[in-house]
Parts: structure tokens; C-alpha cells; sequence
């Protein structure tokens, strides 16, 4: 099997293709001081540009996991998060967490399939 590795930070890839997978790590927003939706919309564009660079898109993310601080504002992500994928909406696990760091309101990871 090959494993190809993208976009290196000092403690892990971005994105890393594996058996036809694509596994995108925690992704946070780059502005953690804007709403919950506004963060959403931040590390959804993110994601976008690390599927794309792994060669596959939006539209073939089968899954993902997002945690949250205060769950209270899940509207807001569902909102981001339908307008971002459409009809192709990915499963999904939501779940609450105490403290993401850094003022963190939401971390996602997604899995999608190559192209």
C-alpha cells in the first residue's frame, strides 16, 4: 500500500492518502476570536483546499467528527455545514468537548475517497 503525506506541520500532515482514503487531521479555524459559524465556514474552506490538494473534493468526504465547545450553537454550524456540502453530505458525529485551545470553538476531521 502507498501512503502519501501532505502538507507537514511540526506534529502531523494535513492530509495523508492511504487505500484509497484521504484522512484530513483536526483542522481549527485561522480567526478563533468570530461566531461558531463563522469559525465553521473558516475550516470548511480549509479542508477544501486540503482535499484539493490531495487530489479529490468536498464531494467525496464520507465522514466526519467535529468537536465543540458549546453545543448550543450547533445551529450554526448545521447551517455552514449544508451550505458547504449540499446534497452531499457527508455522516457525521458532533460532540462536545471542554477546551479546544487557543479560544477553539470547533475542531473538525474529515475521511474522504480519492479521485
Amino acid at each position: 500500500m502507498n501512503i502519501i503525506r501532505n502538507i507537514r506541520t511540526p506534529i502531523m500532515h494535513r492530509a495523508v492518502e492511504a487505500n484509497g482514503f484521504v484522512f484530513v487531521g483536526g483542522t481549527i479555524a485561522d480567526d478563533t476570536s468570530v461566531s461558531m459559524g463563522e469559525q465553521t465556514r473558516n475550516i470548511l474552506g480549509k479542508i477544501a483546499g486540503y482535499l484539493k490538494e490531495a487530489g479529490t473534493d468536498s464531494s467525496r468526504v464520507v465522514s466526519a467528527s467535529i468537536f465543540v465547545t458549546d453545543l448550543s450553537k450547533k445551529k450554526e454550524i448545521d447551517a455552514a455545514w449544508t451550505e458547504f456540502f449540499g446534497d452531499n453530505l457527508p455522516t457525521r458525529a458532533t460532540v462536545g468537548v471542554a477546551d479546544l485551545g487557543g479560544g477553539a470553538l470547533i475542531e473538525v476531521v474529515v475521511t474522504a475517497l480519492e479521485n
